[in-house]
């Protein structure tokens, strides 16, 4: 029989807890619920996306593949989002396998996420 766990909070790790909150929080929408100097935590929903200190953290880089997960975003209008993104700090890799169905950024710590059309 299932546990029945229920999901709370993805959680990355990172350099900037306050800072990548920020990110995503212009990125989103989402409201920063929670924050410190060592977490961060974003959105009222029953899954919070959050943010830990991580000493000395590195991004995974893309393509690699030590990467173990990534976050996917719909959005109306993909080039539009991708110009807002990249003015909020996201970069895009040159390396790009989505085609026409998504494109890959990086957030300012390097984690990679995807965007798509609705």
């Amino acid at each position: 029989m299932p546990i029945q766990a229920t999901p709370t909070a993805i959680i990355l790790d990172c350099a900037d807890p306050k800072g990548l909150a920020e990110f995503y929080r212009n990125a989103t929408g989402w409201r920063i619920t929670d924050s410190d100097a060592d977490s961060a935590y974003l959105g009222d929903g029953p899954v919070q996306l959050a943010f830990q200190r991580v000493d000395g953290y590195r991004g995974p880089g893309w393509p690699d593949a030590g990467k173990h997960a990534h976050l996917d975003f719909a959005v109306d209008d993909v080039a539009a989002a991708v110009t807002e993104l990249l003015a909020l700090g996201a970069a895009k890799p040159e390396f790009q396998p989505g085609g026409d169905q998504w494109t890959v950024l990086a957030d300012p710590e390097g984690h990679p996420f995807c965007i798509a059309a609705t």
